[in-house]
């Protein structure tokens, strides 16, 4: 079945770093973009960052823009943001999913605290 586990969020302060890590199952990876979408605090999910399935187009909501990068590994059926200069409303739980999206994972919870 389809599976989506993120990993690699955790505690770090303002102006940090922190690489993601979602690792994709149970479908052909390298058929389909990707997205990297984030939930904070008492706020809906929006997305963060597109990548295509060559991993040759990508595109950012404009509040992470020039901080964060996405990339895929398709030999490795995982994709991966790369946060930087992390700021307080970077907080949130982060989920990647596939376009179309498929059943969710449980996500990587990220904490930009001093």
């Amino acid at each position: 079945q389809v599976q989506l586990v993120e990993s690699g969020g955790g505690l770090v302060q303002p102006g940090g770093s922190l690489r993601l890590s979602c690792a994709a199952s149970g479908f052909t990876f390298s058929n389909y973009a990707m997205h990297w979408y984030r939930q904070g605090p008492g706020k809906e999910r929006e997305l963060v960052a597109f990548i295509n399935n060559y991993g040759s187009s990508t595109n950012y909501a404009d509040s992470v823009k020039g901080r964060f990068t996405i990339s895929r590994d398709n030999a490795k059926s995982t994709v991966y943001l790369q946060m930087n200069s992390l700021k307080f409303e970077d907080t949130a739980v982060y989920y990647c999913n596939s376009v179309p999206p498929r059943p969710w994972g449980q996500g990587t919870q990220v904490i930009v605290s001093s």
